[in-house]
Formats: structure tokens, C-alpha cells, sequence
């Protein structure tokens, strides 16, 4: 399960191994960049549009930094050995 955990975090942050804590904290700011709900607050009048992409931002978000959490902890495994 770990595996593609660790293969579906590096897709989402488009990073390969091995890759540097800068790359990581790069990629998570575009990304959070791109996905921060706030940016969904102009882009329509319709209410129903508007919560639709509110709620998969708000998702997108979580995903980025669940991925982020099991990144730093997997570079932080590999400089420990």
C-alpha cells in the first residue's frame, strides 16, 4: 500500500527518485498555487459551479499536502540511512 502511496505522491508533485527537499518544496508551492480555493472564488456567478470547484480544490489541497507529508518523511528515511 506504501508503494503506490509513494508512487501516486511523486505523479501528483511530477518529481522522480531521487529527488532534493527544494525540488519537493518547489512543486508543492505551484501546486498549491494552482489549487488554492481562493482562486475559485471569481471564475463564475453560479453558485453550483462555484462550490463544485471550491470542493475539489479544497480537496487537491489535502492531497498535496498528505503527499508532501509522506515525501518529506520518506527523504528524511533516506538521509537517516
Amino acid at each position: 500500500m506504501t508503494g503506490k502511496r509513494l508512487t501516486d505522491a511523486l505523479t501528483l508533485f511530477a518529481l522522480a527518485q531521487p529527488f532534493t527537499r527544494e525540488q519537493l518544496d518547489q512543486q508543492r508551492d505551484a501546486l498549491l498555487h494552482t489549487w488554492t480555493p481562493r482562486r475559485f472564488a471569481n471564475l463564475t456567478n453560479n453558485p453550483k459551479k462555484y462550490m463544485q470547484a471550491y470542493t475539489k480544490a479544497e480537496e487537491m489541497t489535502r492531497k498535496i499536502e498528505e503527499a508532501y507529508q509522506l515525501l518529506t518523511a520518506t527523504l528524511d528515511h533516506q538521509r537517516s540511512e
